[in-house]
């Protein structure tokens, strides 16, 4: 089988496969239910770098006794509008997913809540959090930070987060729905170009130079061996604003690392490292009605985004996107064709199944 080949999998079937990896690796029904319902999600959105291609890491680190299989939240502080919470070594959807449920609990109460979590572990896409909120009427944040892959600003060495930001905001038509990372491109995307042998364009990452990195290689060397080089932040170099990326990566760190009392930046443990990540997350819901009625705020929205969907077009373009649009209308259409899965992916998962003796959907 060519490495260009790739198999299409039905997306409930893949969950059932992800639910029952992690059911073998004893993870309650319900935090596996959760945890693979976000990994799937992001393949069904398009992003492919946070989906089901992650769980070969988290087999790992629950074979090795490197995370806890089972959430246990410690609430280490608690007021009507925050939440405080240890994560205990969990798995990182599972925190995330329970602490946003609490903030939205909070915000139907006090109009506006927010928590930060400590000692947790990668959560997957920031948006699905943030998306959480959209059921109920309110803004939705998430961020969190993670494993040093960014340099800063005139840095040579890694040492931040690709730390993404999400926010979702409630529309009849279009939910504006932000997800990105702080870097250029998150680590994931790397590894999705390695898969494809597909060069890397300049300003994405640094080699350990200094110099631009043109190949996956040479950027996955830098950040897993060398420790010099790497992603660089969103906006590249400092003269075309990369500082920008920098400043919004360091923000998140303060708010998800130092705040809760998390790692931050070279802190951060990595996925193939014993210990514990002690990543940290912070995430927030906000009521809309507790500003102003939701029915009008939502027609302002919907009004904003049809401006600025009708407005003039570049030459040979015919579409504006809103932030969302795009992975809202992919997922559409995978819930209907199915979920693409490359060569690596489908290896990796067939080699799950067959170490863990389980029936898999990628046949």
């Amino acid at each position: 089988m060519s490495h260009i080949e790739q198999r299409v999998v039905d997306a409930d079937d893949l969950k059932g496969f992800c639910v029952s990896v992690l059911k073998r690796l004893r993870v309650p029904n319900d935090e596996a239910e959760i945890t693979a319902d976000i990994l799937v999600a992001a393949d069904l959105r398009g992003l492919e770098s946070h989906g089901v291609s992650r769980l070969p890491r988290y087999v790992k680190r629950l074979m090795n006794g490197w995370m806890r299989p089972d959430a246990k939240l410690t609430i280490k502080r608690e007021t009507p509008v925050t939440l405080h919470l240890n994560a205990e070594n969990s798995i990182g959807q599972v925190a995330a997913y329970k602490a946003m449920e609490q903030c939205i609990r909070k915000a139907k109460k006090s109009g506006i809540a927010f928590a930060a979590i400590t000692n947790s572990n990668h959560f997957g896409i920031a948006g699905y959090y943030a998306m959480m909120a959209l059921r109920n009427d309110m803004i939705g944040l998430a961020m969190s930070n993670a494993w040093p892959l960014v340099v800063p600003t005139f840095g040579a060495a890694p040492i931040l987060g690709t730390n993404p930001i999400a926010v979702a905001v409630p529309a009849d038509e279009h939910p504006f729905v932000l997800d990105m990372s702080t870097s250029v491109v998150p680590i994931g995307k790397m590894e999705v170009y390695q898969r494809h042998n597909k060069p890397v364009p300049v300003g994405w990452a640094i080699d350990e130079k200094g110099k631009p990195a043109r190949d996956s290689e040479t950027v996955m060397r830098c950040v897993y061996q060398t420790k010099r080089g790497g992603l660089l932040p969103l906006g590249g170099s400092e003269e075309t604003a990369g500082y920008k990326g920098y400043g919004l990566a360091l923000l998140v760190d303060i708010l998800s690392g130092a705040l809760p009392g998390a790692a931050y930046g070279p802190h951060v443990g990595g996925p193939l490292d014993p210990r514990p990540s002690n990543i940290g997350h912070f995430l927030g819901a906000v009521d809309v009605d507790a500003f102003t009625p939701v029915g009008e705020f939502k027609e302002r929205v919907d009004l904003m985004i049809k401006e600025i969907k009708a407005s003039p077009k570049a030459e040979g373009q015919d579409r504006i996107y809103i932030h969302g649009e795009k992975e809202r209308e992919l997922e559409e259409q995978r819930r209907r064709t199915g979920v693409p899965l490359y060569f690596k992916v489908w290896k990796d998962l067939q080699g799950i199944a067959d170490q863990l003796n389980l029936e898999s959907p990628l046949k």
